[in-house]
């Protein structure tokens, strides 16, 4: 049993010293997703996006006012990369995931994110999923 053990150890020193790197930079050459307009009339402009991991993305989010609105995609932001998130020109680093992004008034954010699991997330307005406003990220 002892002998298993330190075997085991010794593989996974190995592992965990071996280079592990992607080809390439996962943070240039970002693919622009159509942005998500909240409009007025309480409305998405997507319903879904089409997502792969590991590829690099800018999502734009936009109110147009109206009334206030908090875009949450929790399961997508934690099952992500996100290099920052820039609203109104000025650019917010996370260490972790982010819960969503708050609109009091109208204005625009993007969020720069790789995908880093496959599956499908729900993204919403947060009290208004049942007026329509939810959509989803379908991730291969």
């Amino acid at each position: 049993m002892l002998s298993r053990l330190f075997a085991f150890a010794c593989a996974a020193g190995l592992l965990a010293s071996a280079p592990t790197q992607a080809e390439g930079n996962l943070a240039s050459r970002a693919n622009r997703l159509e942005p998500l307009v909240i409009a007025g009339d309480l409305s998405f402009s997507q319903k879904e996006y089409r997502l792969e991991t590991g590829k690099y993305y800018f999502w734009t989010i936009e109110s147009k006012g109206g009334e206030e609105f908090r875009i949450e995609a929790p399961l997508l932001f934690r099952n992500s990369w996100l290099e920052q998130v820039v609203i109104n020109g000025i650019e917010v680093h996370a260490l972790g995931a982010i819960f969503g992004i708050e609109f009091d008034d109208p204005g625009i954010a993007r969020v720069q994110f790789v995908p880093i699991r496959p599956g499908e997330y729900s993204f919403y307005a947060a009290g208004f999923e049942n007026k329509g406003m939810i959509g989803k990220f379908v991730v291969k």
